[in-house]
């Protein structure tokens, strides 16, 4: 079975008055590698802010660059290096969630192809310069399973553990839950489909106006988290769920 570490990977907080919140990313211990569920702020991006993600999106995100709130600084706490790590499964692009792939340059990186076509069209909330290290892809065309209802295709992983990306579209076109088997239950990584976990048990949350505004699709965005509500309302005993961004949701190792 695969071992499931969570890690902070990342600040975002606009001023000192704003909701401060996390990079939540996940560490997947297996024996045959290590994966990373998002990589969150990298090194480079520490490093190269304006040229990896430009002046408007740190203002507009509130990004905080701390390298010890990266995915290789927690790699190093646990006593693993970077090369250990074979894969990245990516919930979508955006630049607080793929920093830190340029880290990790012989990982392959695995995700949705409709993602990719999006990053690939020069919409201005992606930073092309974070895959200019040109990572071996591998994309994912055709949805056709299924994971409680959702619309799944098995990770090309090889782990020990079922390991599936979930369609969740909405806060971009190619959005993608990450859900991992453990024994008989099953942790369900849900990036960015919602914010905040209130969301899950309240209609018409105040955090809902900047979702909405966030959001390629906010039909479809709504569609993915009136589902997301059904697994937390009605399967909790069986399936864990979690987003990225909600520091209350982040485990202490």
């Amino acid at each position: 079975m695969v071992k499931i570490h969570h890690i902070n990977c990342g600040t975002l907080q606009r001023d000192p008055d704003s909701l401060k919140v996390l990079c939540h990313c996940l560490l997947l211990e297996d024996i045959k590698g290590l994966a990373l569920v998002d990589t969150g702020i990298g090194v480079h991006d520490i490093l190269f802010p304006l040229e990896r993600i430009g002046q408007e999106i740190i203002e507009q995100a509130g990004f905080n660059f701390n390298l010890n709130d990266t995915a290789i600084s927690a790699l190093h706490q646990l006593g693993f290096t970077e090369d250990e790590v074979k894969h990245c499964l990516v919930s979508h692009l955006d630049p607080d969630h793929i920093g830190g792939l340029a880290d990790f340059p012989g990982a392959a990186v695995h995700v949705s192809a409709i993602e990719m076509n999006s990053f690939l069209e020069d919409n201005p909330r992606y930073c092309p310069e974070q895959l200019k290290h040109k990572p071996f892809l591998k994309l994912y065309h055709d949805f056709d399973e299924y994971w409680f209802g959702f619309a799944a295709k098995r990770a090309e992983l090889d782990f020990e553990s079922e390991i599936y990306l979930v369609a969740l579209p909405g806060h971009t076109l190619g959005h993608c839950g990450i859900a991992i088997q453990q024994e008989d239950r099953w942790l369900l990584y849900a990036g960015d489909a919602y914010y905040l976990r209130d969301e899950l048990f309240t209609e018409n949350h105040p955090v809902d106006e900047l979702a909405a505004l966030m959001a390629m699709d906010n039909d479809l965005r709504i569609e993915s988290l009136k589902k997301l509500r059904v697994i937390a309302q009605n399967f909790g005993e069986k399936i864990e769920l979690f987003g990225f961004h909600d520091p209350s949701e982040l485990k202490n190792e």
